[in-house]
């Protein structure tokens, strides 16, 4: 449908950011993924062809980062491939291409990462991810590549809900302490799309403000947190101990710890 005199496409509309995007969004066209395979070039193309958007927001992801190195074939494809055909179906109807990366594009060796930064991924995950920044670029100049970081939603699985749950199962959550990065609330997100969408094409880093440890962002929610290191809770995947995104091109958006009072008051606690 229209958002003023602008038809906007959402893809990936059902995921924990995309059901935010379509409430800041509400006429947009939205498809999930029962309704379109981001991976199936053909049907990227003639979905493209047939909607004939002004905007794609391309919110479809495979965001499993452990799931990532177990099914390497399947990451590359969501994650690298199907970018690149939404990328190639909108440079042909002229339609402008707002794409959502990863914190993890980078190693974590320096404690800030910004937007002109060489990427250097550490696991499966971060190396899908930058593949498909690799093919929108090859792809369409009028791209938007959203950079962003530990989300948290009300309309999906994440670290906050974790959180809750685990408090009401242990007696104590481990939590590590040395891997830094900054929370990110989907809907304060979305809302930050509408002023993405007018800025010169180019990669954007836009999280909430404030940077905190995985404990500090427990203790924030739960009391029964204790610290840990990441040697004491081996994960598949190598995690970067710095992902901290460093936001230059737009005005910062509210500190995370006032974004999860709000994730918290709509859920209702």
């Amino acid at each position: 449908m229209v958002v003023g005199a602008i038809k906007t496409l959402i893809i990936g509309a059902s995921g924990m950011l995309g059901s935010d995007l379509c409430k800041v969004f509400p006429d947009a066209i939205k498809l999930a993924h029962k309704n379109l395979d981001i991976t199936d070039r053909e049907q990227v193309i003639e979905s493209v062809l047939k909607t004939k958007p002004d905007i794609v927001i391309n919110a479809a992801a495979y965001t499993n980062v452990d799931g990532c190195e177990d099914n390497q074939e399947l990451a590359f494809q969501v994650n690298g491939s199907g970018p690149g055909y939404i990328a190639e179906a909108c440079s042909i109807v002229g339609a402008k291409l707002v794409h959502f990366s990863t914190d993890y594009v980078f190693d974590g060796s320096k404690k800030e990462h910004m937007e002109s930064d060489v990427p250097s991924p550490i696991n499966v995950y971060g190396d899908s991810k930058l593949l498909g920044e690799k093919k929108i670029i090859e792809n369409i100049n009028d791209y938007r590549i959203v950079r962003i970081s530990w989300l948290f939603g009300i309309h999906g699985e994440n670290f906050v809900e974790t959180m809750l749950r685990s408090s009401g199962e242990m007696d104590t959550v481990k939590v590590v302490n040395d891997q830094f990065g900054k929370p990110t609330y989907t809907m304060d997100l979305a809302c930050k799309i509408r002023e993405i969408i007018d800025l010169n094409p180019r990669i954007y880093h836009i999280t909430n403000d404030g940077i905190c440890s995985w404990y500090e962002f427990a203790f924030s929610i739960i009391d029964n947190v204790t610290p840990c290191t990441s040697e004491e809770f081996p994960r598949k995947a190598k995690r970067p101990k710095y992902s901290v995104l460093v936001n230059t091109k737009t005005e910062p958006m509210r500190h995370w710890r006032e974004a999860l009072k709000a994730y918290l008051q709509e859920r209702n606690i």
